[in-house]
């Protein structure tokens, strides 16, 4: 059964047959290179997933909205305008986040029912979320006929997660949810939210790998260091005015800082203008299909991640190491937010069934947990 039939069954289990359904979904992502960069105004380099989020939606007439998540087997109900943050039903703050966004834009929405189901692998830097919310503003834009286009659309999702759920992150997840291609990447310029997409080699593949650890980056942690860096761009400021993010600083600017502010807020800033500058390296070493090239920087990734920015963890550096001890994966790093959640890993195409065979077992046996392998585009 396809994910939209399946959908639609569980639709008219829910609530019942009948006329205006909608269907709509949205991928998860995985980045390839630059993490933590997208909410200092740097670039990112996403690919979506083969794994989505669906929603399927059918108007009220009223101004009621019930939600049903499958994959939760749960429900929940709120009135139009009078939407709040849950702390029970956490997976329902991203649909009425996007209610949210799209009332304060000004879109005209009534009541719905909504039925709800996916397979992006949750808390595991995948971003089931913003599969979620790119997912649900697609059903709504449907259903009410909405005059919205994707970059707009990506924007709501975003709305959703920073005013709503108070995460304070970039344009990445919900750029690459609502515009990904498959078989494809996207390069994205944070600062003005340009893009362009890339061609990934057929020869080389990217699979990523569940650490068995879900992610434990909370919003708290997260803004945490959205606040450190921009710490750092208060001290640059001071040596060179121009700068108005981390984008604009370079490694000659963090030495001129460095020593006359905390080593942690040095190094939260090393690994941004270092990250920056290896995603422009990627792209250039993609153009040229270079995979060595690219695998290297995505294993320097991890440890600026690693040592510099805080956000690994004893399981993904494990998982990293034996998967970069083999003699043929190119790099590998955590990918998403990090603390938990997933590895992202280059490797030739065939050699895809020694990695599946070979990488979870050396992991279990240094770490004694189970590792989920998921490849990015399913063969």
């Amino acid at each position: 059964m396809t994910g939209e039939a399946e959908i639609l069954s569980i639709f008219e289990h829910i609530y019942g047959v009948g006329e205006g359904v909608v269907v709509a979904s949205a991928p998860g992502r995985v980045n390839i290179i630059g993490e933590h960069t997208d909410y200092n105004e740097g670039y990112v380099l996403p690919t979506p997933l083969g794994h989505h989020t669906w929603v399927a939606a059918r108007s009220r007439g009223d101004s009621e909205f019930r939600l049903y998540a499958h994959d939760y087997r749960e429900r929940y109900s709120f009135t139009l305008g009078e939407q709040r943050f849950s702390d029970k039903t956490r997976w329902a703050n991203y649909v009425m986040g996007v209610v949210d966004a799209l009332r304060r834009r000004g879109y005209d929405i009534g009541g719905a029912d909504l039925a709800i189901k996916g397979d992006v692998p949750q808390s595991a830097g995948l971003s089931s979320s913003a599969a979620l919310e790119v997912a649900t503003a697609r059903a709504l834009k449907q259903l009410f006929k909405l005059d919205i286009d994707p970059v707009e659309l990506a924007y709501v999702g975003k709305s959703a997660e920073n005013d709503f759920i108070g995460l304070q992150s970039g344009i990445m997840d919900q750029f690459c949810a609502s515009l990904g291609k498959r078989g494809e990447a996207l390069f994205i310029d944070c600062r003005d939210n340009s893009y362009r997409n890339l061609k990934l080699p057929w020869w080389n593949t990217l699979v990523a790998v569940h650490t068995g650890i879900n992610r434990k980056l909370d919003s708290s942690a997260y803004n945490e260091r959205v606040a450190q860096c921009r710490e750092g761009v208060a001290a640059l400021r001071r040596v060179r005015p121009e700068i108005s993010s981390l984008r604009d600083a370079t490694a000659e600017d963090l030495e001129a800082i460095k020593g006359k502010v905390p080593d942690l807020i040095y190094r939260r800033c090393r690994h941004v203008v270092s990250e920056n500058a290896r995603v422009l390296s990627a792209v250039e070493a993609m153009e040229l299909n270079v995979g060595s090239k690219l695998g290297a920087l995505m294993y320097e990734s991890h440890v600026s991640l690693r040592d510099d920015y805080g956000v690994s963890c004893p399981e993904l550096d494990a998982l990293v190491k034996v998967a970069m001890d083999t003699d043929y994966v190119l790099g590998a790093r955590l990918t998403g937010a990090g603390f938990g959640g997933c590895t992202i890993n280059l490797l030739p195409i065939h050699n895809l069934r020694d990695f599946v065979e070979e990488v979870p077992a050396l992991y279990r046996e240094a770490t004694g947990l189970d590792a989920v392998v998921y490849p990015v585009q399913p063969q």
